[in-house]
């Protein structure tokens, strides 16, 4: 009987977010990201940082054996799934099938392979747990809520100077020159 391999993504190790460059994505369609897209704009409003330390602490490389996949992948997966609310072999293709996706992930370019057989999504929630999610949710809505308190901080400065050409609000209401 012949034993088949199932054929795998290439492993890339892990880019933080600070390197990863949206203007330098490559796609197959010479066509740039919308940065509106709402994965371009959810990937960078969590701390990917965080999340990948977490999961390190709680799940270590290993010395032997084969490398483990990214851990950006693996958690940005499970978000994907969640979100879309779906099964586990239609999230692996989805990500196979979407640039956005994949940029939400991590990949510096479109990659047509599967990031991973669907399977082992099992693994991934094992290893990933009760605890470690919550703990993922806590600083992913601890940093929504930074980033929330230091836009409203620059726009109430912003409302208290007036704009340089606004002669209304700067002669107190008088239209006169």
């Amino acid at each position: 009987m012949r034993k088949t391999t199932k054929r795998r993504a290439p492993r890339s190790e892990y880019t933080s977010p600070n390197q990863l460059s949206f203007l330098g994505f490559e796609t197959p369609f010479y066509n740039q990201l919308d940065p509106s897209n709402r994965w371009v704009v959810l990937s960078n409003q969590i701390p990917w940082d965080d999340l990948v330390n977490l999961f390190n602490k709680r799940n270590p490389p290993k010395a032997t054996g084969r490398p483990s996949l990214n851990p950006r992948v693996l958690i940005g997966a499970v978000i994907i799934k969640h979100m879309l609310n779906l099964d586990d072999r239609e999230t692996v293709a989805q990500i196979t099938e979407n640039m956005y996706l994949q940029y939400f992930l991590g990949y510096s370019s479109y990659n047509k392979q599967p990031p991973f057989d669907a399977s082992l999504f099992v693994d991934i929630r094992k290893r990933l747990g009760q605890k470690l999610i919550a703990e993922m949710n806590q600083r992913i809505h601890g940093f929504s809520l930074e980033r929330t308190a230091v836009k409203k901080d620059k726009s109430r400065k912003d409302d208290d100077e007036p704009p340089p050409g606004n002669r209304w609000k700067q002669r107190g209401g008088n239209l006169r020159r």
